[in-house]
């Protein structure tokens, strides 16, 4: 706007003393007219004019601030008081005692409906003395507030006792009479077109509510039904805000969790890729879990840890297959190690009664890397062995050719031939080649994880097993134990019995094929016996051993046959070994056996009875009695004599 001029400006003043006396509107306009009259200049008329119009502008939106002004001072106690309260407690109190004031009622009181008893109840009072009325419940439709609640409008009597708008009870009109009631205003607290309560207020003397003070009591009512809606909704936050934080809580464990598996899962495959042992990933994992662990392979044979009942936790781990989990065995954990459908091993996990879902995951995580580990483990393996089988190959063929070169070349391999081994020889019962070649692959499993070498040659598959540093005290006894061993294994493995023979301990390429030979013939005697499907060497085959052996073992075969009657004899000079060879020479005549001791029948009877408690019920049986006099014969060959003393 411009500066006015001098004929303008007494205009301007007036509009606005105008404006700060509250005038009418008519007033403004004078103003423009006035102007005219006294002839002003267009300018200046254009000018008052403007100023009018804004002038008016301002005018209208003061008088509707004072009115609203004029509206809320009224409400504006009781919206404080109803706002300030959180407590939904507090904002039914703060109700009634707020509607008892402004209409000056002896009492005021609040009936709330009671959706699972299907009435209405007293929920706050404020004046009340009697207790009879302060526990009412309402059947819904009866009394002035069961009208108030069905038409959802106001209800007043001056005298509820003698009005017969309401359906009267028994119950209601004795609670009314104890309080003493006579004049009583109910409305209803609205909250989207539905009851949710009413409002009531009432005095002990005859009284006709006005209409100003049937608003005044709806206009609480209104802001009540909002006060009271606003209290339940803060309580459903609280509530809300209370999962909210727990689930934020669970948010952030869960994500801790996630964050910390993930970090065990790349510490685990770091150890992988760096070509970390199977027991170095155990050792991770039990100090991730804060447990002991022990890993099985597939038949239950410990890889890493303290040994665990493969037996006992044949059931759990079956479980842990089928359900794609670890499952609880007692106080220990059970997870199966999975490629795909092939069952690698299984996890066990002591001392870890319970796992929560975030150890549990990483528990499962470490089968899944120890399913990556033996994968890795079991290609290698399967490569080396192939390359080292061609090696056992040409050793089996031709060992003579270039000893020197198949030891250097083995050495290369990792495999020391100068070392001491056994060879084993395994057959499977039906000799079929499918079933060599499944055989075959139990081989490889069977020597997993050690330094041995196995490969297909001829109708059997050949194994080169290590002898341990410490099994050097009895060579004959480890390969029958190794043997006997072996069948079991590689038959669990293959899915068929299996046969293996086992030659002697050798080493060089020479002493190694000669073993190997010896292992064939083993194979053959078992078959023969009527005993495929176990395992032996030479030795345990009696004289058939010594006769298959390539040592001949005769001191040993005779050890084995008559060692606890040589020993009995020994201890306590006694004849039993005498005493036998003389029954078998008789025919298995006593009377002829006693004539050759020069002693008593009875003697003799007594000495067989220590022999039978000696060496076995079935020594007399033709098998065993074959064993005992070729022994017998070879004992007197090898100058051994009968031994004993006087018996």
């Amino acid at each position: 706007m411009n500066h006015p001029d001098e004929s303008a400006a007494p205009a301007l003043r007036r509009l606005l003393d105008l404006l700060a006396s509250g005038a009418a509107t008519e007033d403004f306009a004078e103003v423009l007219a006035d102007a005219r009259r006294r002839g002003a200049s267009a300018g200046v008329l254009a000018e008052i004019d403007d100023a009018t119009w804004q002038a008016l502008r301002v005018h209208r939106t003061l008088r509707q601030h004072r009115r609203r002004e004029a509206e809320l001072t009224a409400l504006f106690d009781t919206a404080g008081d109803l706002a300030a309260s959180r407590d939904l407690d507090t904002v039914l109190q703060a109700i009634v005692r707020r509607a008892r004031m402004l209409l000056g009622t002896d009492t005021a009181y609040l009936t709330l409906p009671d959706e699972a008893a299907g009435d209405t109840y007293m929920r706050v009072t404020d004046g009340s003395v009697s207790v009879l009325f302060q526990t009412l419940r309402l059947s819904l439709g009866d009394g002035l507030g069961g009208l108030v609640a069905q038409t959802a409008r106001p209800y007043a009597t001056p005298d509820y006792r003698t009005d017969e708008r309401f359906h009267h009870t028994g119950t209601i009109d004795a609670g009314v009479l104890d309080e003493g009631l006579v004049a009583i205003i109910g409305v209803p607290l609205l909250l989207g077109g539905q009851v949710i309560g009413v409002l009531f207020a009432a005095d002990r003397s005859p009284r006709a509510f006005s209409p100003d003070e049937v608003a005044l009591l709806c206009t609480l009512a209104a802001h009540a039904a909002i006060a009271l809606d606003t209290a339940k909704s803060l309580a459903d936050t609280r509530a809300a805000l209370a999962e909210l934080n727990t689930a934020n809580e669970l948010v952030r464990a869960h994500s801790a969790a996630v964050q910390r598996a993930e970090q065990a899962h790349d510490r685990l495959t770091d150890l992988v890729l760096r070509g970390a042992e199977v027991p170095d990933v155990a050792a991770a994992v039990a100090h991730l879990l804060d447990g002991e662990i022990a890993v099985l392979d597939a038949e239950g044979e410990p890889l890493a840890g303290r040994p665990a009942p493969a037996a006992e936790l044949a059931g759990a781990a079956a479980a842990s297959r089928a359900e794609g989990r670890s499952v609880r065995h007692g106080e220990l954990w059970v997870c199966a190690v999975l490629a795909g459908h092939d069952t690698l091993g299984t996890l066990v996990l002591r001392g870890r009664p319970d796992l929560d879902d975030a150890d549990r995951r990483l528990f499962e995580r470490a089968g899944v890397v120890t399913a990556l580990l033996l994968l890795l483990r079991r290609s290698v393996a399967e490569t080396e062995n192939r390359v080292r089988g061609e090696l056992l190959t040409d050793l089996l063929t031709a060992p003579e050719r270039d000893p020197a070169g198949l030891t250097a070349r083995g050495r290369r391999l990792g495999v020391d031939l100068a070392r001491p081994h056994l060879v084993l020889v395994a057959e499977p019962t039906d000799r079929d080649d499918d079933d060599r070649g499944r055989l075959a692959g139990a081989a490889r499993r069977y020597l997993f994880g050690s330094r041995g070498v196995s490969a297909e040659h001829g109708e059997a598959v050949v194994l080169l097993v290590p002898v341990a540093p410490g099994d050097t005290d009895d060579p004959e006894h480890t390969a029958e134990s190794t043997a006997r061993h072996a069948a079991e294994r590689l038959a669990r493995l293959a899915g068929f019995p299996v046969t293996v023979g086992a030659g002697r301990r050798a080493a060089g390429p020479a002493a190694l094929a000669a073993s190997y030979g010896e292992g064939l013939r083993c194979v053959r005697a078992l078959r023969v016996l009527g005993r495929a499907g176990e395992g032996a060497s030479a030795r345990a085959l009696g004289f058939l051993g010594v006769l298959l052996g390539d040592g001949h073992d005769v001191d040993g075969f005779v050890g084995a046959a008559l060692g606890p009657l040589l020993a009995y004899d020994a201890r306590r000079g006694t004849e039993l070994v005498r005493t036998l060879r003389a029954y078998f020479d008789c025919g298995g005549s006593l009377t002829r056996a006693k004539d050759e001791l020069h002693v008593h029948v009875n003697t003799v009877v007594q000495r067989l009875d220590r022999v039978e408690a000696l060496l076995g019920r079935d020594w007399n049986q033709p098998e065993r009695s074959l064993e005992l006099q070729l022994a017998l014969r070879l004992q007197l060959l090898s100058g051994g004599g009968d031994g004993g003393g006087a018996g």
